[in-house]
């Protein structure tokens, strides 16, 4: 698809780790945060029927992951401490492989819900982001989210950000309950649940697979580089390196 087409886009769809938000963010301050406060958030909240859901759906996936040849920690129900014990470990576990499973992001949203409430976390995004916000949304252009990780914790991360709050631009969120991001229908899904062709959208991340995916369903796409510097012309391929390449006015 040719730059010139780019005139088309309505919506920018954008992903998190690696494309608004330095990846150091993700796995040296949030993973960190979730592994080291799961047990005490299970001790509290294991009793809530949301929280019940969850790790019902956790322990399906540690039977698939044994299934699958897998050595995840054991699943235990010898008393409640025991398979508290046990959940947190598979808990670790599953955040240390990154997985993307469904449950264990709305589990690390919720853990991470209360350090941005209380002031223990703050949102962090590149330096460019907040003014490409305002720039877009002046042009009456959309700008959605799509993550692996929970809705709810991508809302947390951008209210608190420094430079205000970000979620006043943002007209939706996505994550893993509409599909895997590799998936070419999922991003068919989020055209439609906008009432949008795949082709008023430019989908944005650091993550090829993803592009190609969305580039599959009919969006276009660039892909996001942020460790190398900024090039005066995009590339064949549509990369870019900072968003201030994107409708830059």
């Amino acid at each position: 698809m040719s730059l010139a087409e780019w005139d088309q886009v309505c919506v920018l769809l954008l992903d998190i780790e690696g494309t608004t938000t330095p990846i150091d963010f993700v796995y040296k301050t949030l993973f960190p945060y979730a592994t080291h406060n799961v047990e005490p958030f299970l001790r509290e909240h294991l009793a809530e029927s949301e929280v019940g859901v969850l790790v019902r759906e956790l322990k399906a996936q540690n039977e698939q992951d044994r299934a699958t040849g897998f050595e995840p920690p054991a699943w235990l129900s010898d008393s409640d401490e025991a398979r508290l014990r046990s959940i947190v470990a598979y808990v670790r576990w599953l955040i240390a492989r990154d997985s993307k499973n469904t449950a264990l992001k709305s589990l690390q949203g919720k853990i991470w819900k209360r350090g941005f409430e209380n002031g223990e976390l703050h949102g962090e995004v590149y330096s460019d982001v907040p003014g490409a916000f305002d720039r877009w949304r002046r042009q009456q252009r959309e700008i959605c989210i799509y993550s692996s990780g929970s809705v709810l914790a991508q809302q947390q991360l951008f209210r608190t950000v420094i430079s205000g709050d970000l979620t006043r631009h943002i007209a939706g969120f996505f994550d893993t309950q509409t599909g895997i991001k590799t998936a070419p229908e999922s991003y068919g899904k989020i055209a439609a649940s906008l009432g949008r062709a795949p082709r008023e959208f430019l989908f944005v991340s650091d993550a090829p697979k993803e592009v190609e995916a969305a580039r599959i369903a009919g969006m276009h796409c660039a892909l996001c580089v942020r460790s190398a510097p900024p090039s005066a012309q995009r590339s064949a391929s549509e990369t870019i390196h900072t968003f201030g390449e994107i409708f830059p006015r």
